[in-house]
Order: C-alpha cells, then structure tokens, then sequence
C-alpha cells in the first residue's frame, strides 16, 4: 500500500520500491523478534507453572483453612 501511495504523490518507481523492500526487512525482523520473546515467555511460564501452584495450592500442616483455632483469643479466655 505504502509504495502505491509513494508512487501517486510523485515519487519515482525506484524509490517506491526500495521503500516497500524496506518495509518488508522490518516486519520481517520484527516477527523474527517477536516470535523469540513468545517462546521465551511461554518456556518461563511453562518452567514456574512446575514449582508455583497458586493461591489456593498450599498443603501441609501451616496451610491457613480457617476454622477456629486452638488457643485463648477470647476476651474470656
């Protein structure tokens, strides 16, 4: 499209050419770059999802369930 416009304002077809293969370079790079940090993303994620289990994962005998607790925290205690 960018060439199309180029070429209608006047500029020549040399110039609108080397504009639209320009254009290609940069998309090309920027997918190139985009791709890695997706996939660099998704391995980060994919080697934390392992070890993180989320708010509502805990186990073990410190795990707050609520409920009343053993101990004197009432005023008549």
């Amino acid at each position: 499209m960018v060439p199309v416009v180029l070429v209608g304002y006047g500029t020549s077809l040399a110039g609108a050419a080397g504009s639209a293969i320009g254009l290609a370079a940069v998309t090309g790079v920027c997918r190139v770059l985009l791709r890695q940090s997706e996939r660099g993303a998704a391995r980060l994620i994919a080697e934390q999802g392992c070890a993180h289990r989320g708010r509502h994962g805990r186990t073990g005998a410190g795990a707050h369930r609520g409920g009343r607790h053993a101990g004197g925290s009432t005023p008549g205690d």
